[in-house]
């Protein structure tokens, strides 16, 4: 008899399965998998993508192509938004309760008295669900790190690293070639490994080449070149002229399609791609919350960038918006995260703050954000505290005039909360 009837159910029970109270490592996770897997070896290829910044996209932009191509995909994606089901997809459709709750019983009744996380039974369970559908391909998203995540208990068929930055700094290491060496865990011997950024950590190159694994660096062998209404790719033998920009906003969506375009270039036996798969994938693409404009009096902006190198982004995509009225920022973030480097690089173009208690033990506090915001502002500022996202945003849209933007960013719970009600 199952554990449980309905997915609610089954959430709220993990939840109270707290990570730091478990042994850190895959062997607790693979060997609840070797007996949950249907047999030996996997029905389709995978592809593992990790980073600081630009998975999500990453994602998107390789579901987009391959089902543009006629291939069926497999997405695991984390964290969700606002419905749970958005962390599996089958065929860019979420994943049903029916199909997650018996996931969920197979991964339970296989683990037996091991102990294992909320985000480690999500994982295993996007596995089952994709060993009954038997997709072509399986995108899997990192949630933090590589070397120790769970889906690395999967042997991909290409890694796609999009950037290394310091975030998670708790868990992966202060330096990016300590965060590059935990990334670079994904990576397995003759598969080969994508970089989509300019700059690579030495460790990330080091630990290429000790495995061996052929690495793909952007700038020296592949690269971009944006024309404005269009762009050019190309690699050694490769060329790509005249794609269409995609649907993602902002400058940095190239670099992100960049490197998928090189991946999908190293899987040419697996997959045939013609170029107007490629078009229409890179125009169909999207993501919730990357950011994300929704058009009206005042306009809106979501964009769930909550680490430095993701808010100098946001930063300089805002700066691209026409602009007529203020700026009003709906803002919450997590107590583990840069807060101070995450308002030093926005609070020049903000010219009203609304701050969020996100109602989450991480969650820094409003009082807290407050002094940040404070510090960061030199001749003062406008600042108001609430104690829900909600009430925040209402606060935001009540002061706001028809020319406005009230931009609603620092975390993905706060963003998701937002997106529940408009």
């Amino acid at each position: 008899m199952s554990r449980f009837q309905t997915l609610n159910q089954w959430l709220q029970w993990q939840e109270g399965l707290h990570p730091k109270k478990i042994e850190l490592g895959l062997e607790r996770v693979a060997s609840v998998w070797r007996k949950a897997a249907p047999g030996e070896g996997l029905p389709f290829r995978v592809i593992t993508v990790a980073g600081t910044n630009g998975k999500g996209s990453s994602v998107a932009f390789l579901e987009a192509i391959f089902r543009a191509a006629g291939y069926r995909v497999g997405c695991f994606t984390s964290p969700h938004l606002v419905r749970y089901n958005e962390r599996i997809r089958i065929d860019g459709r979420d994943a049903d309760d029916e199909s997650i709750c018996a996931a969920f019983e197979r991964i339970d009744q296989a683990r037996g008295t091991t102990s294992i996380t909320y985000f480690e039974f999500s994982a295993l369970a996007a596995l089952s669900i994709f060993c009954d559908v038997k997709p072509d391909v399986a995108v899997l998203e990192v949630g933090m790190g590589g070397r120790l995540d769970a889906v690395n208990i999967i042997d991909p068929d290409l890694a796609l690293i999009t950037t290394i930055n310091l975030d998670h700094t708790d868990w992966l290491g202060c330096t990016l070639n300590e965060i590059a060496r935990e990334k670079a865990g994904i990576m397995r011997p003759g598969k080969p490994v994508v970089y989509a950024s300019p700059t690579a950590p030495d460790s990330l190159i080091e630990h290429a080449r000790s495995l061996p694994a052929p690495i793909y660096l952007a700038g020296s062998d592949f690269a971009f070149r944006s024309k404005g209404p269009s762009w050019d790719w190309w690699r050694s033998g490769e060329r790509m002229e005249n794609l269409p920009l995609p649907r993602l906003r902002g400058e940095y969506q190239l670099q992100n399609a960049a490197g998928v375009l090189m991946a999908l270039s190293l899987l040419q036996r697996e997959f045939k791609l013609e170029r107007k798969a490629i078009d229409q994938g890179l125009q169909a693409a999207a993501v919730r919350a990357r950011f994300q404009v929704i058009s009206g009096n005042p306009r809106i902006v979501l964009d769930v960038a909550h680490n430095a190198e993701a808010v100098g982004i946001l930063a300089e995509n805002l700066k691209r918006l026409p602009r007529a009225g203020k700026t009003r920022a709906v803002f919450g973030m997590m107590s583990d995260k840069d807060v101070h480097s995450v308002v030093a690089i926005i609070a020049p173009l903000v010219d009203s703050w609304y701050l969020a208690d996100l109602g989450v033990s991480r969650g820094m506090s409003t009082d807290r954000l407050s002094n940040i915001v404070m510090d960061a502002v030199i001749g003062g500022t406008y600042i108001k505290q609430y104690p829900t996202a909600g009430a925040a945003f209402d606060g935001a849209l009540a002061e706001a005039f028809a020319d406005d933007t009230v931009l609603v960013f620092g975390s993905f719970w706060l963003v998701g909360d937002i997106l529940k009600r408009i």
